[in-house]
C-alpha cells in the first residue's frame, strides 16, 4: 500500500514510521485548509500536527509560540531534520532579524516561529500581508484563558488572523485545558466552527505519588536517592525556598541549580540552559520555570509545595518523561501549605470572582492529594476524562491506603477550634488536644478548656493528619484574611452533633514512605549488555551537541540511541530502519552512528 505525501514526510523527514494517535487525522484535516483545536498531552506528539501540515501545503507555516528558550529549540531540531525553519524574537540582532525577513518574503522558509507579541505589531502583520502563509499554528492554546494560570493578554488579540486571513487554516494546540477552558479557547480564538481533536490526558508513564510534609528536606533526599545523575525539576513556593534547596541539594552531592524571577537574567538563561544541554541537571525553581521546558529525558518531577491548582500540577508534572519513559511526580504537602496558598488568594487583587475560582481550584486539588481513590482517576476526571479502571502506577495503587473511623478524634478536633474561639493555628490546636504546658497555653488559660488533653491517644503527626483532612472536606476553613487561623463551617455542625461520620485515610510513618520512594522506578531502561554502546552513543551525541552548541536532545533522543544500541546496525541502510532518524539525520551522522557499533562489536 503507497503511502500518503503526509506518512511520506513523517518517515522520510522525522524518521518515524507510523503516526501516533490520531496524529494523521489532524495533520490530513489540516493540510487540507481546515481549522482544527486540539488537545493533547505533553510528550503526545503535538507539534508534527502542524509541522507536517506546513510542509505539505504552499507557503510558510507561521507558529505563534509564547516562549523564547522553547522556540528555539524546536527551530534547531526542524534545521536537523533538514527543514527550513527560522524565528523571529527579541534574541535577534537587526541583521539577523533583516535577514529572516527576507527569507519569508522570498518564500525561502518552511517555517516561522514567532512571539505573539510581535506578530501583532503593524509591521509584521504588515510583512504577512505580503507574504505567502501555509497556516497559523497557535500554541499554548491555554494561555487566551484570563481564569487560567498561564494567561497572556496577546493571545485574546489573535483573532486577527481568522478576520484578515480567513482563507488560511489555524490550529490551536495545548496540553492543558479543563473543559471550561477548552469551551475559552475554542470562543475567544474564533474557532468554533473548527473540528476539536481531543485526545486522551493520560500519562501512562508517570507515576504520580502524594506524601504528607514531615520534614520535607530529608522526604525530598530520600525520594532524590533514587535519581541521582538523572535530570529532574524540584519546584518551590518561593524564591527563598529555591535557594534553599538547590543549596542543600548541592552539599548532598546533586547538581543542583536555580531559577525564580528574582535572579538576574543573565543567571536565569545560563541555569536553563546548563538544564537543558547538560545531564543530570536538578533544576530548583518557582512555577518561573514554566512552559517551554522540551527537555524530553527530565525523569523526575518534585513538589516541596502544594501548587495552586489541579491545572498546575498537571503541567508542571507533565514536564516529566515527554520521551515516554518512565518517569516519576512526587508530592510532598501539609496543612501549612494551604494556610499559606488562601492567604495569598484572599490578600491578592483580584476580584471577587476571580478569588472564588482560585478557592475552588485549589480545593480540587486538596480533593485529590487527600482521595484513596486511583489518583489517575482523579487526576483526568478533572478534565473530563473517565479513566475505566485503578491505573496500577500511582502510590494509591501499589500501596492502597488504610481508612479509619476518625468521627471521635474529628469531633474532638473540632470542638476544640471552637472552644478556644476559632482563631488558632493547627499547633496550638494540637498542643491543647495533647496536654501540653506551654505557657502560651497557661497565658491564655487554655489549660481550662474541657478539651485540653482529650487527645493524648494520637500523636502530634497524627493530628496534624486529622486537621489537614478536616480542611479537605470543608469541615474546617482557614481565617486566611487573619492569621491562618482554623474555623468551623457550616458542614461541622452535622459532625458534632453526631449525625455525620468521618472516614479518613490513615497517615503512613516516615519509615514507610521512604520505603516505598526509596526503590528505583524510572529511567531509561537498557539491557547490561548494550549498556557500553549506549554510552559510546550518548558520547558521539554529547561531542556532536557541543560542536554545533544544542542541547544532545536535538541531534538524538535517548531512546534513539537505546534503539541502535539494541539493534546494533552495521550499516547505513540498516540504521535507516532505526526509528527516530530521517535522512537528512542519516546522512549527517550514520557514517559515525555506525563506526561506533563496529567498534563496540
Amino acid at each position: 500500500m503507497p503511502h500518503s505525501p503526509a506518512q511520506h514526510l513523517l518517515s522520510s523527514v522525522f524518521g518515524y514510521d507510523a503516526f501516533r494517535g490520531n496524529q494523521q487525522d489532524i495533520v490530513e484535516h489540516v493540510a487540507a485548509g481546515n481549522d482544527a483545536l486540539v488537545l493533547m498531552p505533553t510528550g503526545g506528539g503535538k507539534s508534527l500536527c502542524y509541522q507536517i501540515p506546513a510542509l505539505l501545503r504552499d507557503g510558510t507555516g507561521i507558529v505563534i509560540s509564547p516562549l523564547i528558550a522553547l522556540m528555539q529549540d524546536q527551530v534547531e531540531a526542524l534545521r536537523q531534520a533538514g527543514v527550513r525553519a527560522e524565528f523571529l524574537n527579541s534574541t535577534l540582532d537587526a541583521e539577523t532579524a533583516a535577514r529572516v525577513e527576507r527569507g519569508l518574503l522570498a518564500g525561502e522558509i518552511e517555517l516561522l516561529y514567532v512571539a505573539p507579541e510581535r506578530l501583532l505589531t503593524g509591521r509584521f502583520l504588515s510583512l504577512l500581508d505580503r507574504s505567502r502563509i501555509a497556516l497559523f499554528a497557535i500554541d499554548e492554546a491555554h494561555c487566551v484563558s484570563q481564569w487560567g494560570h498561564d494567561f497572556r493578554p496577546e493571545y485574546r488579540q489573535l483573532t486577527v488572523l481568522h478576520e484578515r486571513w480567513p482563507g488560511v487554516p489555524r490550529i490551536a494546540l495545548t496540553a492543558t485545558a479543563d473543559p471550561p477552558t477548552q469551551r475559552e479557547i475554542a470562543e475567544r480564538l474564533d474557532l468554533a466552527q473548527a473540528r476539536h481533536f481531543v485526545s486522551s490526558f493520560d500519562r501512562p508513564n508517570i507515576r504520580y505519588t502524594v506524601v504528607q510534609k514531615d520534614n520535607a528536606k530529608s522526604q525530598l533526599l530520600d525520594f532524590l536517592r533514587a535519581h541521582r545523575d538523572q535530570a529532574g525539576i524540584v519546584y518551590c513556593l518561593s524564591r527563598r525556598k529555591v535557594e534553599e534547596t538547590a543549596g542543600f541539594l548541592c552539599e548532598k552531592g546533586f547538581n543542583a541549580l536555580p531559577y525564580h524571577a528574582g535572579l538576574p537574567a543573565e543567571v536565569r538563561a545560563a541555569n536553563q540552559r546548563r538544564f537543558l544541554r547538560e545531564d543530570g541537571i536538578v533544576m530548583c525553581a518557582t512555577i518561573a520555570f514554566g512552559m517551554g521546558i522540551d527537555k524530553p529525558d527530565v525523569r523526575f518531577v518534585a513538589h516541596t509545595d502544594l501548587p495552586k491548582s489541579m491545572e498546575g500540577y498537571y503541567q508542571e508534572t507533565g514536564r516529566a518523561g515527554r520521551d515516554g519513559e518512565l518517569s516519576e511526580a512526587w508530592l510532598c504537602y501539609g496543612l501549612g501549605d494551604v494556610v499559606l496558598l488562601k492567604q495569598m488568594i484572599e490578600q491578592g487583587e483580584a476580584t471577587e470572582e476571580r478569588k472564588q475560582l482560585e478557592r475552588a481550584k485549589l480545593d480540587h486539588l486538596l480533593g485529590y492529594c487527600e482521595s484513596m481513590q486511583c489518583r489517575r482517576q482523579v487526576l483526568l476526571a478533572g478534565f473530563g476524562e473517565t479513566y475505566a479502571q485503578p491505573c496500577g502506577n500511582c502510590d494509591n495503587c501499589v500501596t492502597p491506603p488504610a481508612a479509619w473511623d476518625a468521627t471521635i478524634p474529628a469531633q474532638k478536633a473540632l470542638s476544640c477550634v471552637y472552644r478556644s474561639g476559632q482563631r488558632f493555628g493547627v499547633g496550638h490546636l494540637i498542643d491543647i488536644l495533647r496536654g501540653s504546658e506551654t505557657d502560651r497555653i497557661k497565658q491564655l488559660g487554655h489549660d481550662q478548656l474541657s478539651t485540653y488533653g482529650i487527645g493524648r491517644d494520637l500523636d502530634s503527626r497524627a493530628w496534624r493528619g486529622v486537621f489537614r483532612q478536616l480542611v479537605a472536606a470543608s469541615l474546617l476553613e482557614v481565617d486566611a484574611e487573619g492569621h491562618g487561623g482554623l474555623r468551623l463551617t457550616d458542614a461541622s455542625r452535622d459532625v458534632l452533633k453526631g449525625r455525620r461520620q468521618v472516614m479518613m485515610r490513615r497517615e503512613t510513618t516516615s519509615a514507610a514512605t521512604r520505603d516505598r520512594s526509596s526503590a528505583p522506578r524510572s529511567g531509561l531502561p537498557v539491557q547490561p549488555q548494550d549498556l557500553a554502546l549506549f554510552n559510546a552513543l550518548r558520547g558521539l551525541r554529547a561531542e556532536l551537541a557541543r560542536e554545533q552548541n544544542v542541547p544532545a536532545f536535538v541531534i538524538f533522543h535517548d531512546s534513539t540511541l537505546r534503539n541502535i544500541a539494541e539493534q546494533r546496525p552495521t550499516s547505513v541502510d540498516a540504521l535507516a530502519r532505526v526509528g527516530g532518524i530521517g535522512g537528512s539525520k542519516l546522512a549527517r551522522y550514520g557514517q559515525r552512528l555506525v563506526e561506533i557499533v563496529r567498534e563496540q562489536g
